[in-house]
């Protein structure tokens, strides 16, 4: 008597997807890394669980160079997209920390597994995911994967301290004013030069802000080509690096690179950084060279005085005649005027006029005298130009340059009155031919 057939067991296809990771990027570049390794066990795996319906899904997730401890990575971020669309049944690993280091990182992971009905298996470290077993098994080997990680992160860490005492640079973008070769800091002369500059002139105006325009004017900008301003020139000033020096933790050691500055440079400099940054652009306002001193004349023909005072912790300046100061309050009809008002308007006036055909032709005659080649477009540019890096100048210059262009300012009831040295525009023409020349 014949036995029924037996009923054939149908296997489920089950389509698995091998991800694979390297911590360094050292190896990358032969021809068979840790990356192929790692695919080629994880792929042989899945060929001998072909009788329990298993397939390789033939995408890539492949991460090299990345570390375990970030979820930021392109391979596992592809593979968790194809989970969330149903394209994987299983993810298979060569070990559990190639996945992910930490422990909460792979706690959101498995959550991600287990919501799409996704077995996770590590085959050198038999367990699934989908047994409690298989979870135990899971959290004891990524709490010493974790364990693991912040051990190799704390000897990194007392390595990089202990460079640091011995003053080897350890990386990272080299201060201005140095180069990087063969893994140490090397002295840039040409950059050094502007860097000796910028702590010499700090310690002549005792202003960031003010020193910031001067470096804008001179055309010195970082490494990179941006512009430098006041934050960075504190940074700066406060890099120990410029006097030999490696810093760790706000510890200072010897470094092995050479000094940009000598000691007695950077004391004086922070001497002047631990007042207070108010005074000290109290003090540089009071400090800068009234505009229109000697230019400027009252109603009555009396020269007028730069004065200040303060008020509040704020200083204002002002222009008074020779007149009160000599015959008291009411001798002078206009007696004191706004120093930054009058000021303000001289300087408008001034920037006009460098665009008035009249001036420009004036000034091509006077600078004809010295240059006959001189024409008349070169005058106009070079009066152009002023105007436009008017603002960019330190106080300091604006004044010297009012004093070469300005033969007097007359005070009258009803404004103010600015009489020219033709000849004086003839001579910042020449400065600013030269200053564009050297820009080019």
């Amino acid at each position: 008597m014949m036995k029924p057939a037996e009923k054939s067991k149908v296997v489920r296809k089950l389509r698995c997807a091998v991800y694979t990771r390297k911590s360094s990027e050292e190896g990358l570049e032969q021809e068979f890394n840790s990356l192929h390794a790692q695919r080629e066990a994880c792929e042989n795996y899945i060929a001998s669980q072909r009788s329990e319906g298993w397939v390789l899904v033939r995408d890539r997730y492949d991460d090299g160079g990345i570390s375990g401890g970030t979820l930021e990575r392109s391979g596992l971020k592809r593979l968790l997209d194809d989970i969330e669309d149903g394209l994987v049944d299983v993810v298979v690993v060569y070990k559990i920390d190639r996945l992910s280091r930490s422990l909460t990182d792979f706690a959101k992971l498995v959550d991600v597994f287990e919501r799409h009905g996704v077995t996770f298996v590590s085959i050198t470290q038999s367990f699934s995911t989908t047994t409690s077993m298989g979870r135990l098994t899971l959290n004891i080997l990524l709490s010493f994967a974790q364990f693991e990680r912040e051990v190799t992160a704390d000897r990194i860490r007392d390595k990089v301290a202990a460079s640091r005492k011995k003053g080897i640079w350890m990386g990272g973008v080299p201060p201005y004013g140095y180069r990087v070769e063969n893994r140490k800091l090397v002295v840039d002369e040409e950059a050094a030069a502007h860097v000796r500059w910028i702590f010499d002139r700090f310690l002549e105006i005792g202003s960031c802000t003010e020193l910031a325009r001067e470096v804008g004017t001179r055309g010195i900008r970082t490494p990179r080509g941006n512009r430098i301003d006041k934050k960075y020139l504190y940074r700066m000033l406060s890099n120990r690096a410029y006097i030999g020096e490696a810093v760790h933790k706000g510890d200072s050691y010897p470094g092995e690179h050479d000094a940009i500055i000598d000691h007695e440079m950077w004391e004086r400099v922070h001497a002047i950084l631990q007042e207070s940054p108010r005074k000290r652009a109290a003090r540089t306002r009071a400090d800068t060279p009234a505009l229109l001193k000697g230019l400027l004349f009252g109603p009555d023909g009396a020269a007028f005085s730069p004065t200040h005072t303060r008020k509040g912790g704020k200083l204002y300046r002002y222009y008074v005649s020779q007149t009160v100061l000599k015959h008291g309050a009411g001798s002078c009809p206009v007696g004191r005027v706004s120093a930054g008002e009058v000021e303000a308007a001289v300087i408008d006036q001034l920037r006009n006029l460098f665009r008035q055909p009249e001036i420009i032709v004036g000034t091509w005659r006077e600078a004809r005298e010295q240059d006959a080649d001189v024409t008349e477009a070169e005058v106009r540019d070079a009066l152009q130009a002023l105007d436009s890096v008017w603002n960019e100048l330190f106080p300091a210059e604006q004044s010297r340059l009012v004093q070469l262009l300005v033969e007097r300012v007359q005070i009258e009831l009803d404004g103010v009155a600015v009489r020219l040295r033709i000849d004086g525009f003839s001579g910042v023409t020449q400065e600013m031919a030269a200053r564009e020349a050297l820009a080019a």
